[in-house]
């Protein structure tokens, strides 16, 4: 794993009572009616916060919120989830209708050392997402130091997770150490053999992410709408399920560079199907050679099933990202939930490590009632989506750097 600053290193070199310590969030969290209906960012770096606060720091929060146009816009205003954070942090969380400026200079240099405060939506300036330097250093000059919790927002070359770095010394926090040390078990370093779990709709949307698993797990397990994709390029019949046949031709290139590197490719041995997709649809298991030209695959069956958890049983880690079938509506969340319970259940026992990520991952995750089971659930996104794509993240690449 690469090597960054951490906290514990900050500790050792300086004294934090009265230091301001610039720290980058993910505070992008869903709001109704002005009021946070999703705390899990704030909960996720709320534990660095009180830390640094405990220290007598002055912690300055930096984040976005929202598709702002570079302008001050009032529906993506920070300041609800200052308040919001209060009960997590166990204070009264400051706010700056600013994230630059003198006035907000002045506003910092009046905090007591422990206080906390949240400045506004860093894209209410258009040199944000432009990492325009100039913006960059404006950021920095409120601050001695700074850190980054946000590995969310690691994929974004922008002036808050990369261009500050340039101006500051710059440290992981609690939240980002132990992503990342998560993600190196999973895949930077893991216990072999690796099985990856890769589902969702489309081949289209994670090319670059089977590509760059199949050099580096042992088992790759396709499932959701991709598998039919996979399926019908060897010449199953998938009836009326979603199907990208123009993606054929990638799924075998896929699937011989898979031979290629010794990885073994799992696709569906039975399926649920049904003729419309809703809730309470009549379904039936049959084998994947049965599937009736009427009739669309939803999920995967008990063989499968029953096949995933024998090769859990075999794994030392297992990579999830995406579902096995459409989890959102029942009977259809069957093989989803029963294969993340499998996982959890090894996980409790320590026989594998499990790291799972991206939203629908997490809320499938959520649904089966395991999210806090497996080793590590990421929030992160996109950001997780291309650490497994082997994209180099320009927030983490700049930490390593600085």
């Amino acid at each position: 794993m690469a090597r960054y600053k951490t906290l514990d290193d900050m500790f050792k070199a300086v004294s934090l009572r009265g230091m301001r310590i610039l720290l980058r969030a993910d505070l992008n969290v869903p709001i109704q009616d002005g009021v946070v209906t999703d705390t899990t960012r704030i909960e996720r770096v709320a534990p660095t916060l009180v830390e640094l606060a405990a220290r007598g720091a002055r912690v300055i929060v930096l984040s976005h919120f929202g598709r702002p146009k570079g302008a001050p816009e009032a529906e993506y205003s920070l300041e609800p989830v200052a308040r919001a954070m209060e009960p997590f942090v166990g204070q009264k969380v400051a706010f700056a209708s600013d994230c630059i400026g003198e006035a907000v200079n002045q506003t910092i240099k009046a905090l007591a050392p422990g206080q906390i405060i949240v400045l506004e939506n860093t894209r209410f300036h258009a040199g944000e997402e432009n990492n325009d330097p100039v913006f960059a250093e404006a950021l920095a000059t409120l601050g001695n130091v700074y850190v980054n919790d946000a590995f969310s927002c690691a994929h974004r070359a922008h002036a808050s997770t990369e261009g500050i770095t340039h101006f500051l010394p710059s440290y992981a926090g609690r939240a980002m150490e132990a992503e990342l040390a998560a993600l190196d078990k999973a895949l930077g370093n893991p216990a072999r053999p690796v099985m990856a779990i890769v589902g969702g709709a489309k081949v289209s949307t994670k090319i670059s992410l089977l590509g760059n698993l199949v050099k580096r797990v042992e088992v790759l397990v396709i499932g959701g709408g991709m598998a039919n994709t996979f399926m019908a390029a060897q010449g199953k019949k998938v009836g009326k399920s979603l199907c990208e046949t123009s993606f054929f031709d990638t799924a075998r290139h896929i699937m011989a560079n898979a031979r290629a590197a010794n990885c073994e490719i799992v696709l569906p041995i039975d399926v649920a199907i049904a003729s419309e997709f809703k809730a309470g649809a009549a379904s039936r298991f049959v084998s994947i050679d049965d599937v009736p030209d009427d009739m669309m695959i939803l999920d995967v069956g008990p063989k499968t099933l029953d096949d995933l958890s024998a090769r859990f049983a075999r794994a030392k880690t297992v990579l999830w990202n995406g579902p096995l079938g459409a989890f959102e509506i029942p009977p259809f969340d069957f093989g989803t939930s029963g294969a993340a319970r499998r996982v959890a259940e090894l996980t409790k026992a320590g026989t594998i490590i499990s790291v799972a990520g991206g939203g629908d991952t997490v809320s499938a995750l959520n649904k089966a009632g395991v999210a806090d089971e497996f080793t590590y659930v990421s929030a992160a996104g996109g950001a997780f989506l291309e650490w497994m794509e082997g994209v180099e993240l320009p927030g983490v690449a700049a930490l390593e750097t600085n």
